[in-house]
């Protein structure tokens, strides 16, 4: 599984080149121009990495002048998320048109897990970036660095990790496995989002966090978090460029799972919606704000994929992720 989900990031970003003439095609129903509130799901606590990307996307789309309407970002975090993607993949009518959902990797992992929504059950509008993860201490943490931990871990000691669900779960169970190490030797807990796995970390309940760059970086120029290991197979830039890569740390093998982070809809929604959120995606991937407010900031990978690439990408992924999981 480990070696499979490491590969999407490869996958994703040759995808584009092998699929041609996938664009959005005009809608048959004419044209769609919102005219009501724009009500977008996500299933994660405020301030983590899903609700940092998901406000400044309709951020960029108000000030850019993409809508004339309110977007009303709601976080719906009950049954890990599983209601608020519920909600949406069941939304009808014309409210279908005015419904979005923050759709990454992370959701869809636990999602296919413990329910019986699939990635049909949505329309895919768009994936906008790939996403990595480094470990974090917070100023109350006992190690040195991460290769003390490791250690300690080995010799009887529980170190502990906090994180997010889905994603970061994958993340964590290739890192004890690459380092040889059991889940009762490095102990997991899960968060509702990293934001909460961080507040964690700040108040010594954990002694590590798993978070993507987005949510974690401001408490790192604060100088409460402190990157320990880059888990990519280099290391990061800026005030990230300290924490090493697991085959920095000792013996090891570079670990990484990278995220795709896209949106979704109800299936209900038409044609004619899903051309025109497309459109306005793909106008806020190229704008100047995402680039440098978001992608540059917290070091993502731009790769935005339109609803026909998109969904072909993801009912790939899902079916790999499935067979992987021993899924039908």
């Amino acid at each position: 599984m480990k070696k499979k989900v490491a590969l999407v990031l490869a996958g994703i970003m040759a995808f584009a080149t092998v699929v041609t003439g996938c664009g959005s095609k005009a809608a048959s129903d004419g044209t769609f121009t919102p005219e009501d509130t724009i009500n977008w799901t996500v299933t994660s606590s405020p301030g983590g990495g899903s609700d940092i990307y998901t406000r400044m996307i309709a951020d960029v789309m108000t000030k850019e002048g993409m809508t004339d309407e309110t977007i009303v970002v709601s976080n719906k975090t009950d049954g890990s998320g599983e209601i608020g993607r519920n909600e949406v993949a069941n939304t009808k009518g014309q409210k279908a048109d005015y419904t979005l959902l923050t759709f990454n990797s992370g959701d869809l992992m636990p999602m296919v897990l413990n329910t019986k929504n699939r990635s049909a059950n949505f329309k895919i509008i768009a994936i906008m970036a790939v996403d990595k993860q480094l470990i974090f201490k917070g100023t109350q943490t006992p190690y040195v660095d991460f290769a003390e931990a490791i250690e300690a871990a080995k010799n009887g000691t529980p170190v502990v990790i906090g994180g997010s669900k889905g994603d970061d779960i994958a993340t964590y169970e290739a890192m004890i496995e690459e380092i040889g190490v059991t889940q009762d030797q490095m102990k997991y807990i899960t968060y509702d989002s990293t934001g909460d796995a961080i507040t964690a970390a700040l108040g010594g309940h954990v002694e590590f966090v798993i978070s993507k760059p987005a949510a974690a970086s401001e408490y790192v120029e604060a100088g409460s978090l402190f990157p320990v290991l880059a888990l990519s197979t280099e290391r990061y830039t800026g005030n990230l460029a300290s924490a090493p890569t697991l085959s920095e740390v000792g013996d090891y093998e570079n670990v990484e799972v990278p995220i795709w982070r896209g949106v979704a809809a109800p299936a209900a929604m038409s044609d004619a919606a899903v051309a025109y959120y497309t459109e306005q995606l793909k106008k806020v991937s190229e704008s100047e704000q995402w680039k440098t407010e978001y992608i540059e900031k917290n070091k993502l990978i731009p790769n935005y994929l339109g609803a026909a690439e998109a969904t072909t990408f993801v009912t790939e992924y899902e079916k790999e992720y499935m067979e992987a999981n021993g899924i039908q």
